[in-house]
């Protein structure tokens, strides 16, 4: 096991996650980048004619935005402080679609294993986030560990 991916977000629910990985990755003195995705799909999730009023809707997913950047950076935080003095690290910012992002990462050749928890990027994330484990389970193509 070489590259070890661990999903974070800032929260409690990825902690554990990345507790696990970080042990794993020192134990098979494996690289670990940490990876948080910017939920791209808001626009198309609230439609058109969510509210009355187009500035309505704007203010709106500039406040979504602000509050994934915001949320980017704790994640960021979380992970640096966790493996602080590990070599080989690194934190990767995606966008997207959480859910294809984490798909399309469990299929990369360089993914020796993702652990992740079922419950990432739901502090702001749409309420498909809960089909992640049923989605990754269908598609991955390479190793993970879910946790609840």
């Amino acid at each position: 096991m070489e590259r070890i991916v661990v999903a974070v977000d800032g929260s409690s629910a990825s902690q554990e996650a990345l507790n696990h990985a970080i042990n794993l990755a020192r134990q098979n003195h494996a690289a670990l980048t940490g990876v948080f995705i910017i939920d791209g799909g808001w626009p198309d999730y609230i439609g058109n004619d969510w509210q009355s009023s187009q500035g309505a809707r704007q203010g709106f997913l500039d406040h979504i935005q602000e509050e994934q950047e915001q949320q980017a950076q704790t994640a960021r935080q979380q992970f640096e402080k966790a493996v602080n003095g590990m070599p080989s690290v690194k934190f990767s910012l995606e966008a997207g679609d959480p859910i294809d992002t984490i798909v399309k990462i469990a299929c990369e050749k360089s993914t020796d294993l993702l652990v992740l928890s079922r419950r990432v990027f739901q502090i702001s994330g749409r309420p498909s986030l809960k089909l992640l484990g049923e989605k990754l389970a269908k598609k991955a193509t390479r190793p993970f560990l879910l946790f609840p």
